[in-house]
């Protein structure tokens, strides 16, 4: 029986996904927004089995993201290899929209990573790089055409050659496609590939929700002119309905084997308890097959299934992450990330080890701010995450314990804290910027348990004073505003450990022991 692989190969909020390969080595980065550390890299063997091996840009030097609005930030990078050098290519969008395209570079894919040169003159959004036969480098973008919209959401790709020497574009720029069909919106995402002599150009169109799409042109010469393949969109789900498991398929890259196999990367959803994409939108893959010059996706069946049949690769398989981290390496695991750039010592391993201290600080996660919380993506349908913290809240307005977040204005916060001269453990529905307290019970514990189970749009939240004795404290939350489809943007959910003071000046700490997540 031949092997077979599943989808999502990265489960979670892992969208925009890029992909290169050097000899049997293949490389993935995705999109991170607010979120820091920025852009995840991702290794594999056999294009199944992938183990995180760093971030793009992890040290405060590379990332600005102070202030940023949900869903601003980081958007949509391009992972590429070129004589003993990686490249990634990328955008930071602003609270105003503005595009700011820059390019750091590497040795190894692991880091460290450069710090960014930021290009002059390159509007638009989702850069992407080619090197030529003749070795001369191409940077492609999305952008609102020289002469104007002719529609809203109206773009174009074009082209220009980038200068290594001075990592700066130089000469023409060229308009290239402005997608499938007249009126094509949001024509995003290019990857430009030489196969055979020939140009392709591979674009996302429709928009990054329901009608998201893949379409691709050819040319003899770079810039152009382009053909439109008369088959496009060479992949979408959007005629398959709103009740499709996998929906809002597109932005893909693609990568040809040691064995001039091709396959094709590229993001979706899994909607569930309705058409809620609690973890936003995720890696999937497909097989590529050519016909008469022209790429087809998941030959004979022109969508991305669950299950495919596996790469004809030797399989390699990574040792599995342990479901608990209990704190005791000298830093963060690589599955942690803040929100925003992380300013001050708000953090640390050292000052109790064993245990992650994060210290009450006046910044909220209801504000667009650098909090002291540390999280983790949501990666399933139905989860079970739990700690164990040690915390005195010292005043009414010093809060500790577990985060669920889709963005500052929706979450569950999961607290322990101070109410009416004694403690208190509290669960606080913050939806649309509108906080409601959805359970309070009085607990006194040096030590706190605190556990979140999710079935489905099912959210449960337990507490307890002695291992395993869990209470509830509010059982089948309604878990949908932790959707986009709910709070808007472009970010999976998060959960995590939080503590904060709430505007008021603190000395105080909360100590978590252990924190671990598994699927149920």
């Amino acid at each position: 029986m031949s092997r077979t692989y599943r989808n999502p190969i990265l489960p979670g909020f892992y969208p925009d996904p890029s992909i290169c390969r050097v000899g049997e080595d293949y490389y993935l980065v995705t999109s991170t927004f607010e979120y820091f550390p920025g852009l995840p890299v991702f290794h594999s063997r056999d294009l199944v089995n992938w183990r995180q091996i760093g971030h793009v840009l992890d040290r405060p030097s590379q990332l600005d993201l102070d202030g940023i609005m949900p869903s601003r930030g980081l958007w949509a990078p391009t992972i590429r290899y070129h004589e003993g050098t990686f490249y990634v290519i990328n955008t930071l969008v602003d609270n105003e929209k503005d595009c700011h395209n820059f390019i750091v570079t590497a040795s190894d894919p692991a880091g460290p990573w450069s710090e960014p040169t930021w290009l002059d003159d390159a509007p638009g959004i989702d850069p992407s790089l080619l090197f030529d036969d003749d070795g001369r480098a191409w940077y492609t973008g999305n952008r609102t055409p020289p002469e104007g919209e002719e529609f809203p959401k109206h773009r174009e790709i074009w082209l220009q050659e980038l200068d290594l020497a001075t990592m700066q574009l130089t000469g023409e720029k060229h308009s290239l496609w402005s997608g499938a069909l007249h009126g094509a919106w949001a024509t995003e995402g290019p990857h430009l590939y030489k196969i055979d002599g020939m140009y392709y150009l591979m674009v996302a169109e429709g928009g990054t929700g329901h009608t998201h799409a893949v379409t691709i042109a050819r040319s003899e010469a770079i810039a152009g002119p382009y053909e439109g393949n008369p088959r496009n969109p060479i992949l979408t789900h959007r005629h398959l309905g709103r009740d499709c498991p996998i929906v809002n398929v597109g932005h893909a890259d693609i990568v040809e084997t040691q064995d001039g196999e091709w396959w094709m990367v590229m993001l979706a959803s899994r909607p569930y308890g309705g058409y809620y994409r609690n973890l936003g939108r995720e890696t999937f893959m497909a097989p590529v097959g050519w016909e008469e010059g022209w790429p087809i996706v998941s030959p004979g069946l022109g969508r991305v299934e669950f299950v495919h049949p596996a790469p004809d690769l030797p399989e390699q398989r990574w040792p599995t992450s342990p479901a608990c981290d209990h704190f005791e390496a000298g830093e963060l695991g690589l599955q942690w990330n803040f929100l925003r750039t992380p300013r001050g010592d708000f953090w640390s391993l050292a000052e109790r080890p064993g245990c992650l201290r994060l210290r009450l600080r006046p910044q909220m996660i209801s504000k667009w701010e650098n909090p002291s919380f540390v999280g983790r993506r949501q990666q399933h349908l139905s989860f079970a995450a739990r700690t164990a913290m040690e915390f005195a809240p010292q005043s009414p307005n010093e809060v500790a314990g577990l985060v669920l977040l889709q963005n500052c204005d929706f979450q569950f916060r999961f607290v322990y804290t101070l109410a009416d001269g004694g403690t208190v453990i509290r669960l606080v529905r913050r939806a649309k910027g509108e906080e409601e307290v959805l359970a309070e019970k009085p607990v006194s514990a040096e030590r706190l348990y605190l556990k979140v189970e999710a079935i489905g749009q099912a959210y449960s939240f337990y507490y307890a004073t002695a291992a395993e004795a869990w209470e509830p404290l509010l059982e089948n939350a309604d878990g949908r505003i932790l959707s986009t489809d709910v709070a808007v943007g472009f970010v999976g959910a998060y959960i995590g450990m939080y503590a904060s003071s709430n505007g008021q000046p603190s000395e105080n700490a909360a100590d978590f022991d252990w924190f671990e997540y598994a699927a149920r």
